[in-house]
């Protein structure tokens, strides 16, 4: 498993190749995770050079002239940008360390499919992508819409019903998580 030395609650990870709907399902097990009093923080994988501010606004000209790292900060939320001096990708356990987990009860992670972690895998075999799970031992689950072409060791859960899901990481997954 993962070096969780950085984790202070449980990680459960989503994989899935691009455009297999994680995103949109963890919008709404979000919400039903709440519903169980669960305060839920999020790590999302992005790819390539994202930008969360755009030209014109104060803080990406500052941060364009060299200011390392830039705070945006009101009253309603805080977001810190920080250059990468070295342009690889990120590892998860070296992300944790910035991430306040204070109050959390678990950390949903969207994406780092490769790293060593617990993991749903989500699968929709209409995309024609193989599956993870057969070689990644950290996937716990996999969520799919359709009959698998292997035999599945796992539990097996339907990807279109997001409460079976929350009830599987409230009842399976959390109950016997170890960070």
């Amino acid at each position: 498993m993962l070096n969780l030395s950085n984790a202070q609650v449980p990680l459960l990870g989503f994989a899935a190749f691009s455009g297999t709907g994680k995103t949109t399902l963890l919008k709404k097990i979000i919400p039903l995770l709440r519903l169980n009093q669960l305060n839920i923080g999020l790590i999302k994988h992005g790819h390539h050079n994202f930008e969360i501010d755009y030209p014109g606004k104060d803080s990406y000209e500052l941060r364009k002239a060299g200011a390392n790292p830039v705070m945006l900060t009101s009253s309603h939320r805080r977001a810190i940008i920080v250059e990468r001096q070295v342009i690889e990708e990120p590892v998860l356990a070296e992300e944790l360390a910035y991430f306040d987990q204070t109050g959390l009860d678990l950390i949903l992670v969207e994406g780092f499919k490769l790293e060593r972690f617990p993991k749903i895998e989500l699968h929709r075999p209409v995309l024609g992508k193989p599956l993870l799970f057969p070689n990644d031992d950290t996937i716990i689950a996999i969520a799919t819409d359709a009959e698998l072409a292997v035999t599945c060791n796992i539990p097996k859960l339907d990807i279109n019903d997001p409460e079976q899901i929350a009830r599987f990481i409230c009842e399976e997954f959390l109950p016997s998580a170890r960070y």
